[in-house]
């Protein structure tokens, strides 16, 4: 019974975590645990123990940690890379040994053994394509398209100079501080792939993160049949039902059946639940990606957007409250006008509830024109090297 609540306990701390993590920031978790969670995973943690490693090494083991944070999350490095092919082959090492002798099952076929394995080397595959493709490099060679290809709307991106590349910023671009090179229509640099996220390799990525919560669902559904097909093998319900008297209702059978899975199944269980934690993430992920691509904004553009509106809203709260006071001041001056109700002050609407602010932006071009954009980059298509040519 201990092995139970230790993998619920487990599995509530793990959920905990990750829902602390990713969504600690929510106006929904303000003022909460969660946040509080949040802060110190994100924040605390690291300052306790830059603090520990000061006070045990002085300033000499500081600096060595300073010298590690400073290669681990300001430079290209493979460390994270790494990491993701310690997880992938990590989680399908275990499931192939602690599962695929039960191929094939009574609800399950052998060839799970195969596809599986093709299923993975898909996923590696379109992570070395993502790792690896050019993101949209801009140079002082093809500048001149991409200021064609992507005009400033004068709004988020005004005609300027990169500083570090000394070179037109097309619209669009950002400079990767971290790669050190403009990069075209910049999404956000991905540490999973030690790569920016552009113009050229987006397509790369949103198949990347399909693809993995695709496996993932692949491998809580294969798992789940192989389970069903060891309880069909084994007769569980049968012996449950017939020799210890147990009534056939899901209320009564599924505690039991559970505790069975949980004692002679816990690692597909385990792996279950990690890989529905992934899934979940992945489809989070997913989503807000597909979402930019069909309105046919990058992250980076996201929180200029947000910026940018916040700012237009404060502005114009500001005009309009000046207009309400002067309204107010012009009403002192003239005659004394009869009271107005108090129900009708209290219920009217207040005139900076109606400043509204509207988002202008001009490269989304319609569903279908967006998703092309994603698929056929402006940079490989036919035009693009006519007006590289001309240019030259």
């Amino acid at each position: 019974m201990a092995i139970q609540w230790l993998l619920v306990c487990h599995g509530l701390v793990t959920l905990l975590v990750v829902v602390s993590f990713l969504c600690g920031q929510w106006p929904i978790f303000q003022g909460t645990f969660i946040q509080r969670i949040h802060f110190f995973i994100a924040f605390g943690a690291y300052d306790y123990f830059r603090r520990f490693i000061h006070f045990v090494c002085g300033s000499r083991g500081l600096n060595g940690l300073l010298s590690v944070e400073y290669y681990c999350c300001d430079r290209p490095n493979p460390i994270i890379q790494l990491i993701y092919l310690l997880i992938i082959g990590a989680t399908y090492y275990f499931l192939s040994e602690s599962s695929f002798i039960y191929l094939p099952g009574y609800y399950i076929s052998g060839v799970h053994r195969y596809t599986s394995f093709l299923a993975v080397g898909v996923g590696i595959i379109l992570f070395l394509l993502t790792s690896f493709s050019d993101p949209g490099v801009v140079t002082s060679v093809n500048v001149s398209q991409y200021l064609t290809a992507f005009p400033y709307d004068n709004i988020i991106f005004s005609e300027k100079e990169c500083s570090t590349c000394k070179i037109p910023k097309p619209a669009r671009s950002k400079h990767c501080s971290i790669c050190d090179r403009c990069v075209a229509r910049f999404d956000h640099h991905c540490a999973w792939m030690n790569n920016c996220i552009g113009e050229r390799n987006t397509k790369y990525f949103m198949a990347f993160i399909l693809w993995h919560f695709l496996i993932c669902v692949y491998g809580i559904v294969a798992l789940a049949l192989i389970l069903a097909s060891r309880m069909k093998e084994l007769q569980v319900i049968h012996i449950l039902t017939a020799y210890y008297g147990i009534e056939n209702s899901f209320r009564k059978l599924a505690p039991l059946v559970l505790q069975w899975l949980v004692n002679f199944y816990n690692t597909q269980i385990l792996i279950m639940v990690f890989l529905a934690v992934i899934s979940l993430m992945l489809a989070g992920f997913f989503t807000y990606h597909a979402k930019l691509c069909l309105t046919n904004t990058t992250t980076n553009e996201s929180f200029k957007w947000q910026e940018h509106l916040s700012w237009q809203r404060k502005v114009n709260e500001a005009k309009e409250s000046t207009a309400a006071l002067k309204s107010s001041l012009g009403e002192l001056n003239q005659e004394r006008k009869p009271q107005e109700s108090k129900w009708k002050t209290f219920f009217r609407r207040s005139r900076l509830e109606e400043v509204e602010v509207v988002k202008n932006n001009i490269y989304d071009k319609g569903y279908l024109h967006n998703i092309c954009e994603v698929f056929i980059p402006l940079s490989s298509r036919r035009s693009f090297s006519v007006n590289k040519s001309k240019s030259g």
